[in-house]
């Protein structure tokens, strides 16, 4: 086969050619992302000079209060009873890891903006704003306390609140029905 008649490589770029022409939203995302963390960063240092380690100031009376936990364990509190640096070591690993690809995913999905390339910069948002508490206190604030009924849900964080609500976005990104491919391909 002689050089000329080689195929062509193909590109994403080619595979996509409506989003060539838009306008790159990339630093939209991490704008957000960055919000995130500055808005967790923020929220957990109010809570650190006005509320001591283990109190709590009731918000609604039975439903919710602000509270200052110190989570040394995974979400949740998991695994808080495990050797300290153990649990923190692997904590900051899979974050940087999971920091890592969500970065990747969102730098291929960001030239638009769509539920999913927002979901990814919440979750990313949300990752380094509590690997940034591992890293430099050895434990993460969580301070948002719901009960609901007789239900006490574990103390929780704005970092972990924008988590779940990427994760939810990407579910519902992922159930969406598909519109139905055409009879003539």
């Amino acid at each position: 086969m002689s050089p000329t008649t080689m195929p062509t490589p193909v590109t994403t770029d080619d595979l996509q050619p409506a989003t060539r022409n838009l306008p790159d939203r990339r630093p939209i995302l991490l704008l957000i992302s960055a919000l995130v963390i500055l808005l967790d960063r923020l929220s957990k240092n109010w809570i650190i000079h006005r509320i001591r380690p283990g109190y709590d100031i009731p918000i609604i009376p039975g439903v919710f209060r602000l509270s200052h936990v110190l989570n040394t364990g995974a979400a949740f509190s998991l695994m808080e009873n495990w050797p300290p640096n153990a649990v923190r070591l692997g904590l900051i690993a899979f974050s940087v890891v999971a920091a890592v690809l969500v970065f990747g995913l969102l730098w291929r999905t960001g030239r638009a903006l769509s539920p999913t390339s927002i979901a990814l910069a919440l979750i990313l948002g949300g990752a380094l704003g509590n690997l940034y508490d591992r890293v430099r206190f050895h434990h993460v604030v969580d301070f948002l306390a719901v009960k609901i009924y007789h239900y006490n849900w574990p103390d929780f964080n704005v970092a972990d609140s924008c988590i779940v609500i990427g994760a939810c976005l990407l579910l519902l990104e992922i159930f969406k029905p598909q519109p139905a491919a055409s009879a003539a391909s």
